[in-house]
C-alpha cells in the first residue's frame, strides 16, 4: 500500500510538471496578472513582434492588466510597472540608473566583480565625467550650434530642413569631440571614425543601436546568423577604434575630454573601453532625438515659439548662453520635458531585481526581469491632462513635475546622457528660436519608432525664415 502512494504521488507531480512544460499557458509569472507565454521556447516574444515593437506591446499589456503585469520573454518572466505610483515604489529603494543598466546588459557588458560598492563608485566617475566635460568644452558646443545655425540661416525660405540629418550630425560632432577629443574636430574624421572601408555610420546607427533597440528585444537578432555576425563585427571594430583613442590620450596625458578623466581613475582598460562606448552611442542617440523632437514641436506652435524668445531675449538679451545661466532659462525647460513626454524620449527601461521585492501587494522574487514602461505612464490620462497634447505650460504644475522627477527624467535620478542631451538642446533653441521662426510643413506628421529611445519613422522636415530684429 505504502509502495503504491509513493508511485502515486510521484506520479501525480510528474504529470504535473509535463503539464507545465507542455501547456506553457498553465503558467504565470510569479503570480502577477499577465499573459501565459505562446511558445515554450520563445515566450511572448512573437506577441511582441506582432504589435510592432515592446512600447505598443507594453501599451496593450497594461490596458488588459492593470498598472503591474507580467509577460515572458523567452523562457524567462518579466514584471512590467505601468504606473507612476508603482514605479516610485520600485525605483527609489534601488537608486540606479535603470536605462544604464539596460543598455550595458544588452552590449553584454558585465565587467567589474566588486560588487554594489564598486558599481556605485564607477556609477559616480561616470556621471562626473561627463558633467566635467560639458562644462571644460561648453565653447565648443557653442561653436557646433552657431555653425548649424549659420548654415540654417543661409537658406532660402521655401528651402525644405531635413531634422534627423542635420541634428544627427550635430550630436555626432558634439559627443564624439567631447566624449574623445581633437581628433574628432572635423567632419572627415568623423567620417573615418565610422568607417574603415565602409560606411561606420551604418553599422554605427543601424546595426549596432537598431539591433540593441529591435533586434534584442523581439529576438529576432538571435534568429538571423548573418543579422548577428555583421552586429557583432561592427560592435568589435568600434570597440577596437575605442581602445585606440584611450591608449592615445593617456600617452598624450591630456585632461579635457571624457577618456581623459576615466584614464585618471583606476579603471581598467576594458571598463574605459565600456563606458566610452555607452556614452557615445547612447549620448548621441539620446541628444540627436531630443533635438529632433524639440525643433519638430516648436514648429507646431508659433505661440511656444514667442513665449520662449521672450524668455530667451529676458535672460540673455544678446548674449550667448552659459553654464550659469542655463538654470535661469524655466521655460525652455518646459518646453523640453514636454517634448520628452510628448515624444515618448525613453520608452523604456529595465533592471533585474537583485533581491526579492515588492510591488503593492505584488511580491517580486529575485532575479526577475523588471520593465520600466516609461513609455505607457509618459502618455497616461490618469497622470497627465490631455496626454496627446504638446503643452509645456503643463510643467508650470507642481504635480507635473514631481511626477517627472518621479519617473528619472528629471532631478538626481536622470541619467547623465539625457542631462547632457539637454545642455546641448539648451544650446541650440537659445541659438535657433532667437535668430530663425520655425514652420512645419502641411500635410506632415511625425510618426514614432518607439525602441530604446523614440525616433521619427521617416526623415522629419520643417522650413526656416529669419526673425525680425524687433
Amino acid at each position: 500500500m505504502l509502495d503504491f502512494a509513493i508511485f502515486a504521488v510521484t506520479f501525480v507531480i510528474i504529470l504535473v510538471g509535463a503539464v507545465l512544460y507542455l501547456y506553457p499557458s498553465s503558467r504565470r509569472a510569479s503570480g502577477i496578472p499577465g499573459l501565459n507565454p505562446t511558445d515554450e521556447k520563445d515566450g511572448n516574444l512573437q506577441d511582441i513582434v506582432n504589435r510592432g515593437s515592446l512600447h505598443e506591446f507594453l501599451v496593450s499589456l497594461h490596458q488588459e492588466f492593470g498598472s503591474v503585469a507580467s509577460f515572458w520573454f523567452g523562457g524567462r518572466p518579466v514584471v512590467s510597472l505601468g504606473a507612476v505610483k508603482q514605479l516610485q515604489q520600485h525605483i527609489n529603494p534601488n537608486h540606479t540608473d535603470s536605462f544604464e543598466t539596460m543598455l550595458k546588459s544588452l552590449l553584454g557588458y558585465q565587467s567589474g566583480t566588486g560588487g554594489a560598492g564598486e558599481s556605485v563608485i564607477r556609477k559616480k566617475l561616470y556621471e562626473t565625467a561627463i558633467s566635467n566635460t560639458l562644462e571644460n568644452n561648453f565653447p565648443l558646443v557653442l561653436k557646433l550650434v552657431e555653425e548649424l545655425v549659420g548654415k540654417w540661416r543661409s537658406f532660402p525660405e521655401a528651402q525644405h530642413t531635413p531634422l534627423c540629418a542635420h541634428l544627427l550630425g550635430l550630436a555626432m560632432k558634439t559627443v564624439t569631440q567631447l566624449a574623445l577629443g581633437e581628433r574628432f574636430g572635423d567632419d572627415a574624421q568623423v567620417i573615418s571614425f565610422q568607417s574603415e572601408g565602409t560606411d561606420l555610420l551604418f553599422c554605427w546607427r543601424q546595426q549596432i543601436w537598431s539591433e540593441i533597440g529591435k533586434g534584442y528585444l523581439d529576438g529576432s537578432l538571435e534568429k538571423s546568423s548573418s543579422r548577428k555576425g555583421h552586429y557583432e563585427k561592427a560592435l568589435s571594430e568600434m570597440e577596437s577604434v575605442l581602445l585606440s583613442v584611450a591608449k592615445e590620450r593617456k600617452s598624450q596625458r591630456k585632461q579635457s575630454v571624457f577618456v581623459d578623466a576615466l584614464l585618471q581613475s583606476s579603471l581598467t582598460e576594458r571598463q574605459i573601453m565600456e563606458d566610452c562606448m555607452v556614452f557615445t552611442l547612447a549620448g548621441c542617440v539620446i541628444t540627436a532625438n531630443l533635438c529632433i523632437w524639440a525643433l519638430h514641436f516648436l514648429s507646431t506652435s508659433e505661440e511656444v515659439q514667442d513665449k520662449l524668445y521672450q524668455e530667451l531675449q529676458d535672460v540673455l538679451g544678446s548674449d550667448p548662453v552659459s553654464v550659469d545661466k542655463i538654470p535661469q532659462l524655466r521655460y525652455c525647460q518646459q518646453v523640453l520635458n514636454e517634448t520628452v513626454r510628448t515624444a515618448k524620449l525613453t520608452p523604456i527601461a529595465a533592471r533585474l531585481q537583485e533581491v526579492e521585492g515588492k510591488v503593492d501587494q505584488h511580491v517580486i522574487p529575485k532575479q526577475t526581469l523588471v520593465i520600466y514602461a516609461l513609455g505607457v505612464v509618459l502618455q497616461d490620462a490618469d497622470t497627465w491632462d490631455v496626454p496627446y497634447r504638446f503643452d509645456p505650460d503643463r510643467f508650470e504644475e507642481e504635480s507635473a513635475r514631481k511626477s517627472f522627477c518621479l519617473l528619472g527624467f528629471s532631478g538626481n535620478q536622470t541619467c547623465p546622457e539625457l542631462r547632457f542631451a539637454y545642455t546641448v538642446a539648451t544650446v541650440l533653441l537659445s541659438s535657433v528660436v532667437r535668430q530663425l521662426k520655425l514652420h512645419r510643413l502641411k500635410g506632415q506628421a511625425a510618426e514614432v519608432r518607439s525602441e530604446l529611445v523614440s525616433t521619427p519613422k521617416d526623415e522629419t522636415w520643417i522650413t526656416v525664415s529669419r526673425r525680425s530684429s524687433s
